[in-house]
């Protein structure tokens, strides 16, 4: 009798639930919360153009490029101090201070536009190495720094300019006068500075480092990251987008008037953390804080466009920044109950975080 082979069961592989397609949806929302807010801008955008269908005309729309690149370009420096775990409170003060002297330079100095303004530029990038330096060196507050400063410049730019400096200079004006193809200037700039904030701090080793000293100091220290010299470049940076800032304000009010520009510092801080730009540091994209200033600078204009109260206006933004303090503490607790990581940016070993020490 031959022998009966031996009956053998083979089990199916265990079958995973396909994922529907509102968890894929609710997944991808808690790990680039930057969708979420360019919604919020298209649905916002939508709503105002359909009240008062002016607010999407082409004159209106170049209004907004405006001063979406004069919020954003502060936002965006502003997010590289919050990202290192610090704040710049003197945004706000340093653009009027800028705008002031800019103008100064230009009209009661006569330096050439072009001159004035990397003289400017070059002005604020000093100030936010002063600000590093006392931060680094001293170990002051960034937060006791920065008030300083945003005293300071308040009465500094008033005493420059008792009376505003009218500026005449067609190239200084044609910084938000003049467009490319439809578009102002102005926002060309934005546009050019959000891309290379967005390569350098998310595909560079010198912007993995910036987010490792705001993640973890100490730790940045012990990997071999220059944490005095990071932190001295994001305030130079913070300063220098103040100066472009200014000098956009001045073209557009066509003069260097003091006080020109008021809370603007609470706006950049608004637009970084609405756009994901977490205030404990090491977290926030470039995308999100642009994405963030256009929310805020649809709501505003928007509610003027409908004739909401000034007073209303001030309450929208603080509670979408509220909205936004609770939505990305919530987003977090949630990564931290399912054990996943809050996202920065890719992984990096500590060799590539020392590969550039030197600079």
């Amino acid at each position: 009798m031959s022998a009966q082979p031996l009956s053998t069961t083979t089990e199916a592989p265990l079958q995973t639930r396909p994922e529907s397609a509102g968890s894929r949806l609710r997944e991808l929302l808690i790990g680039t919360p930057e969708i979420g807010i360019v919604a919020a801008v298209i649905v916002a955008f939508a709503v105002f153009a359909a009240i008062n269908s002016d607010f999407a005309s082409g004159a209106e729309l170049q209004n907004l490029g405006i001063d979406l690149a004069g919020f954003a370009i502060l936002a965006v420096g502003e997010s590289f101090c919050i990202i290192t775990g610090g704040i710049d409170l003197s945004v706000g003060s340093l653009t009027a201070l800028f705008c002031v002297v800019s103008a100064w330079l230009n009209v009661t100095e006569g330096v050439p536009v072009i001159f004035t303004f990397l003289i400017v530029i070059a002005f604020g990038g000093l100030w936010g190495l002063f600000h590093g330096l006392l931060i680094t060196k001293l170990g002051l507050a960034p937060f006791v720094v920065t008030l300083f400063t945003f005293i300071f410049a308040a009465g500094l730019d008033e005493a420059m300019a008792v009376n505003p400096i009218p500026i005449t200079s067609s190239v200084f004006l044609g910084v938000v006068g003049s467009t490319v193809a439809g578009v102002p200037i102005a926002v060309i700039v934005l546009v050019v500075i959000a891309v290379v904030a967005w390569f350098a701090l998310e595909r560079t080793y010198l912007g993995r480092q910036i987010y490792a000293v705001g993640g973890n100091q100490e730790a940045a220290r012990l990997a071999g990251i220059p944490v005095q010299r990071r932190v001295m470049l994001v305030y130079v940076i913070s300063g220098a987008c103040s100066a472009v800032v200014g000098v956009i304000v001045a073209s557009h009010i066509t003069s260097g008037t003091a006080d020109s520009v008021s809370g603007w510092e609470l706006i950049a801080i608004a637009a970084s953390v609405i756009g994901g730009v977490s205030l404990i540091g090491g977290q926030g994209r470039i995308i999100g804080v642009v994405a963030g200033a256009a929310l805020l600078v649809v709501l505003r204009d928007g509610l003027v466009a409908v004739n909401v109260n000034a007073y209303y206006q001030s309450m929208v933004v603080g509670l979408v920044l509220l909205l936004a303090i609770v939505v990305d503490r919530l987003r977090i607790i949630r990564l931290e109950r399912s054990g996943k990581r809050v996202r920065r940016v890719a992984p990096v070993s500590s060799t590539e975080l020392s590969a550039s020490d030197g600079s």
